[in-house]
């Protein structure tokens, strides 16, 4: 598969960098790939009331977020946080699930920290309340 930003077609290495233990960590230019892309958020979506339409819309979405942006390559961290911005406002279920693997949850820990994020998000846009107009006289 061919990227569609530099159009490299070659899965080589192309950096490489010490990681915080001082393994070796080997960096690979790999394509973009809509349909992974979208494997992936529908898997996130596995039996939530979520239709194939809104995930095809994300996955639209994220794929015209890439083209306008200046720099044409986009590291697999910002990568991941893209999809979970949209999985967050889609189906929260579906987000926690994208975030446990995304983010290699090593306990339930992690995960209820993940949830109790998600609770006081949804407790900040519940404080906010409309202000009412004054009655007219």
């Amino acid at each position: 598969m061919k990227c569609p930003f530099c159009g490299h077609t070659e899965d080589r290495v192309v950096d490489s960098r010490v990681g915080r233990e001082g393994e070796f960590i080997r960096r690979r230019r790999e394509p973009f790939d809509r349909q992974k892309l979208r494997g992936s958020i529908l898997k996130s979506c596995e039996k939530r009331s979520v239709g194939v339409q809104a995930v095809d819309d994300v996955v639209a979405d994220i794929e015209a977020r890439l083209h306008e942006r200046a720099e044409k390559e986009i590291t697999s961290l910002e990568m991941g946080e893209i999809v979970m911005e949209h999985l967050q406002k889609l189906d929260q279920v579906a987000y926690v699930r994208f975030a446990s693997v995304y983010r290699q949850f090593k306990d339930i820990s992690q995960f209820m920290d993940e949830v109790k994020g998600l609770i006081k998000e949804g407790d900040k846009t519940k404080a906010v309340k409309p202000v009412k107009p004054a009655p007219k006289k």
